[in-house]
């Protein structure tokens, strides 16, 4: 058997199997959103097969999970700096709907790490996917779906301190940048560095265009929104001379733009199952 493997680093994002002149292509995003590969025996022409019916059931419902978890989040923060910019200036208001989104952030990220450690693996032979047990958590830093499903997750957990230290009342300028401004920066770097792992997995190698693939329109709409949760992070930095933030405006529109993204990605997600 003759195996070639496509991928960045440590990474193989594509295997390509030749037995006795069939092939066998397995991808990593596709055996975990779709739970498929690809068979082209000798002469005839190229199949889908499919995991077992335990192994899609599990693939659509956190499918689901991950795709409405995101659109509704995406919405919530949308709706949270639309009142920033334009409701009656009520730090707490808006603060409580991001707080909200943000719980749905994290429920999708996990749904989405979920969908990677339960998705079906390549078995023995070439052309089988493998059903394992279900698993809550598992440890794979060298499988870049893990890797770019962790550090999303990770992010929105950082997200979380940020959106929690928003409710506090009385900070100095200094105590703004440290437990509000801080961790949302530090959150949109991890998301950056998500969307890039997924890029380098949807394109088997370096970010290049694909817009025939449903995937790689879903990651690039999502990094898009990132790049956008970043400028918007970087305009909300508290000047420590002045006390006022660097551009309120442009933090705002770039929450609100950068957010749409998510939920528009997440309604495309609902397209990407089995």
């Amino acid at each position: 058997m003759e195996a070639r493997a496509e991928g960045a680093g440590p990474f193989t994002t594509r295997l390509t199997w030749r037995v006795e002149g069939d092939v066998a292509v397995w991808e990593s995003r596709l055996a975990r959103k779709r739970g498929q590969l690809t068979v082209r025996p000798a002469g005839a022409e190229a199949i889908v097969r499919y995991a077992d019916e335990v192994a899609l059931r599990r693939l659509r419902t956190l499918n689901a999970v991950a795709a409405g978890s995101f659109t509704i989040g995406g919405a919530l923060f949308v709706l949270g700096a639309v009142l920033a910019q334009f409701g009656s200036g009520d730090p707490l208001q808006s603060a409580t709907v991001y707080f909200v989104g943000g719980l749905f952030f994290t429920g999708g990220a996990y749904a989405s790490l979920l969908q990677t450690i339960n998705a079906p693996r390549r078995g023995d032979g070439a052309g089988t996917l493998v059903t394992h047990r279900w698993r809550w958590w598992s440890y794979e830093p060298l499988q870049i779906d893990w890797a770019s499903t962790f550090v999303l997750f990770t992010g929105t957990l950082v997200f979380g301190v940020n959106l929690l230290d928003s409710f506090l009342q009385g900070l100095t300028v200094q105590q703004v940048n440290r437990l509000v401004w801080t961790p949302d920066v530090i959150g949109c770097l991890l998301f950056l560095v998500s969307g890039h792992l997924a890029l380098v997995e949807v394109s088997h190698g370096p970010p290049r265009i694909r817009v025939r693939s449903l995937g790689w329109w879903i990651v690039v709409v999502n990094q898009l929104g990132s790049v956008l949760f970043m400028v918007s992070a970087l305009a909300d930095f508290t000047d420590p001379r002045t006390g006022d933030l660097v551009n309120v405006a442009v933090a705002n529109w770039g929450t609100i733009t950068g957010a749409a993204c998510f939920s528009v990605a997440g309604v495309l997600q609902l397209f990407e199952r089995p």
